[in-house]
């Protein structure tokens, strides 16, 4: 029978699904196939612990493994251990982070280290509460540590099990809405809890669920001949691999323009501005924005000397956002003089371009820097 739930808004919706076998076999056919297929040779596995997996997991959100890998092993040469990274300054954290992209996830990793040195002694805690209770921690992320550093029995939740899970089991509806959520949270747990799942490859079913889904149950053209779950998965059975998981509804983005000042001084150096602690890009250090000319002409007037009409507009910068498509202006003035309200503080700066590598920037800001004479620039976040 086809184990289906209801839309969400349906009457039934936050209905729990049906109850598994006692063992159906999905738990032990994905370790065999990860013990022969499986990804064993990632630098966060070797060796593991709980920092690592941690920061593994944080920059794994929304990002590919091949993007990670280098800003995993380039993290953890300059902060080895938690204690590390809750004594390096911010701007240290964001300029290690630089280029990932989603630099909240950054942010919330320094708060959550400093948490744990306040709280927990300087180690993350071993503790499924306790771990969401931190920035940053969701249960799914939190399951994922505790597993793999510990070998605790914790379902998790990512993108590629939720993918894997509606597929297997024909489930319905966006999995990002509620009781969708909740029923495939039901069913890994539930197969969590197989009996041919032994304690000793907690760690490994749980790199499997993930290695599965991003590189065999793809979300495109998924490889259903060499499917070791073939037999059971209630999609392949009715042709609908390519309709499950049922996309999120679809919404225009909307669409917001800013223009963005790059001034540069007689030694090269470049004027950047810290952005505000709350929203886009918030603690990264960036060019001065402003919402049209008026905005930026008295910007200009107030921090520099010089001509503003003088201006040489640069090739837009379009860059992709979650919710909405931001296209940045620039304008680029050469050699101008510091007004004398400019002085090198906690949010405005004189940087020197071999400088520019020790601050977190954002990616396409500093493309922008690197080559700012160059053809249109199109730039979006990862992408998982």
């Amino acid at each position: 029978m086809r184990r289906k739930w209801p839309m969400p808004g349906a009457e039934l919706a936050a209905a729990p699904p049906p109850a598994l076998p006692a063992d159906d076999g999905f738990a032990s056919a994905l370790l065999a196939w990860f013990d022969r297929n499986g990804r064993h040779d990632l630098p966060w596995q070797h060796p593991r612990s709980p920092y690592r997996t941690w920061l593994s997991e944080a920059m794994l959100q929304q990002t590919q493994v091949q993007v990670v890998i280098p800003y995993f092993e380039r993290f953890v040469a300059a902060l080895p251990d938690l204690p590390a990274l809750a004594r390096a300054p911010l701007d240290e954290v964001l300029a290690l982070w630089s280029g990932l992209g989603y630099y909240a996830r950054a942010r919330h990793l320094h708060a959550a280290a400093r948490a744990c040195m306040e709280r927990h002694g300087g180690e993350l805690p071993r503790d499924l509460d306790a771990l969401v209770a931190l920035p940053g921690i969701g249960r799914s992320t939190a399951g994922a540590i505790l597993a793999q550093a510990w070998g605790d029995r914790f379902p998790i939740l990512d993108g590629n099990v939720k993918r894997v899970l509606a597929r297997y089991h024909g489930v319905d509806g966006w999995p990002g809405a509620p009781a969708v959520e909740r029923a495939l949270w039901a069913l890994a747990g539930a197969h969590l809890a197989a009996p041919g799942l032994p304690d000793s490859r907690l760690a490994d079913y749980t790199q499997a669920q993930m290695d599965f889904g991003a590189t065999l149950c793809t979300r495109h053209a998924p490889a259903c001949a060499i499917c070791p779950l073939q037999a059971g998965c209630v999609a392949l059975r009715e042709g609908r691999t390519d309709a499950l998981p049922t996309p999120k509804p679809a919404k225009a983005l909307p669409e917001r323009e800013a223009l963005v000042l790059l001034l540069r001084d007689a030694a090269g150096r470049v004027l950047l501005q810290r952005r505000p602690a709350a929203g886009v890009w918030a603690q990264l250090w960036s060019l001065p924005e402003a919402e049209g000319h008026a905005q930026a002409r008295a910007w200009f007037a107030a921090h520099v000397s010089g001509d503003y009409d003088a201006a040489e507009p640069l090739a837009p910068v379009a860059h992709g956002f979650t919710h909405y498509r931001l296209l940045l202006q620039p304008l680029q003035w050469r050699e101008v003089a510091a007004g004398a309200t400019v002085a090198d503080n906690d949010d405005l700066r004189w940087v020197a371009p071999g400088e520019l590598d020790a601050l977190g920037i954002p990616a396409p800001v500093r493309k922008l820097l690197l080559a700012p004479a160059s053809g249109p620039h199109h730039d979006e976040e990862p992408r998982p």
